[in-house]
């Protein structure tokens, strides 16, 4: 399920054995607030694969489709993985209006952001395994699509998230058509054997699901988020300068 595509533009990705920690920037002491306060000190941002970005966009459209969706800030997610020849890069689904599943080289894409990022540190390494099936995983839904009838469902009565149905629906499907983005964040994790799928709901996540040591919905907050602060730190604000 390799895509030659996405191979060839790993070849691209610039290497990064040998240079400095802080070309990825700095986090600040981690904390459950969607802010952009610095609490020092301020670490340079050594990444892992299997570490989760959370954005935040400033702007209204994409914070108000949240809102209709009975949720709230942050507003984007997605998954730092390995590149085949041992880069970072950062896994997405829809970047802006581009609806696809896409791989940006880690360092430019945390600079390029047009809002604020946060990162949620993995707490221990992972295993040689885990981060083969992460790849693997990135490799096989490159470029997939990120399905408008789904995304919009999110703010009718017939989305996967509810007090009840959450606890029967919802679960992971692996490699399918499309993903919204946190849904996507959730897949990843589940293929690369970092989170239960017994516990995942992707259908069912939001950003702010993997930001906050707590959720809305009661599911996810028995089940997904225990298991999410168990082997991720909690989240620190990312700058690119001091």
């Amino acid at each position: 399920m390799t895509s030659w595509a996405f191979l060839l533009m790993c070849a691209t990705l610039p290497s990064q054995p040998g240079e400095q920690a802080n070309q990825f920037g700095y986090l600040w002491q981690p904390a459950f607030c969607v802010d952009t306060v610095r609490r020092g000190p301020a670490l340079a941002y050594e990444p892992r694969d299997g570490d989760l970005v959370v954005f935040n966009t400033a702007e209204r459209l994409w914070k108000m489709s949240y809102f209709l969706a009975l949720s709230a800030p942050p507003t984007h997610s997605g998954v730092v993985f390995r590149t085949p020849d041992g880069s970072l890069a950062l896994l997405e689904s829809g970047i802006g209006f581009n609806l696809r599943v896409e791989v940006s080289p880690l360092a430019a894409r945390l600079a390029e952001y047009p809002g604020d990022v946060y990162v949620r540190c993995r707490k221990t390494p992972l295993t040689k395994d885990e981060s083969a099936r992460l790849t693997d995983f990135a490799l096989a839904v490159y470029k997939k699509k990120v399905p408008p009838i789904r995304f919009v469902a999110q703010v009718t009565p017939f989305r996967m998230r509810g007090p009840v149905r959450t606890e029967f629906i919802g679960y992971p499907h692996g490699v399918r058509r499309g993903y919204t983005c946190s849904e996507l964040a959730v897949e990843t994790i589940v293929a690369a054997g970092l989170l239960d799928a017994e516990v995942a709901r992707p259908a069912a996540t939001y950003p702010r699901d993997l930001f906050f040591d707590h959720s809305c919905n009661p599911y996810l907050n028995r089940h997904f988020c225990p298991a999410i602060s168990a082997a991720w730190d909690p989240p620190a604000l990312w700058t690119c300068q001091k």
